[in-house]
């Protein structure tokens, strides 16, 4: 049977005030919970545009796997969420930067919005690097 633990992302899992694990390690896969653009080193909302917003993101999830022993280049399955479909271009731009070859499935989900602001969160599930 396998056995689910819960990942402690230093900096990062004791900012959340919220119901939910950052990182969970199930069998030998990662789950990430959806990161919105904030500092990994400061657990701090990051304000700008959407690149910033986006580098962020995916600033945090890296380190989030690193953490827990992994990498971007383990992740089979990302999914993005955005406030505007017009910001696909530059997502897809900034995304290439930590995805350049083999590329994870992906979704892309354009939606309202959320309680706090910011304009996105990306969500994904990786190979654990056991």
């Amino acid at each position: 049977m396998s056995k689910k633990t819960i990942v402690p992302v230093p900096g990062v899992s004791e900012k959340f005030d919220v119901p939910l694990s950052f990182v969970v390690k199930a069998d030998k896969f990662l789950f990430v919970s959806g990161v919105p653009p904030i500092d990994h080193k400061t657990g701090a909302l990051v304000r700008g545009d959407i690149e910033t917003q986006t580098r962020a993101s995916l600033s945090t999830i890296k380190y989030a796997l690193e953490s827990a022993g992994s990498s971007l280049d383990n992740v089979v399955k990302a999914t993005i969420y955005i406030t505007n479909s017009a910001y696909y271009k530059i997502v897809n731009d900034v995304y290439r930067e930590f995805f350049s070859k083999d590329f994870p499935a992906r979704t892309f989900v354009a939606m309202s919005s959320w309680p706090m602001e910011f304009d996105i969160e990306i969500e994904c599930v990786a190979l654990s690097g056991d």
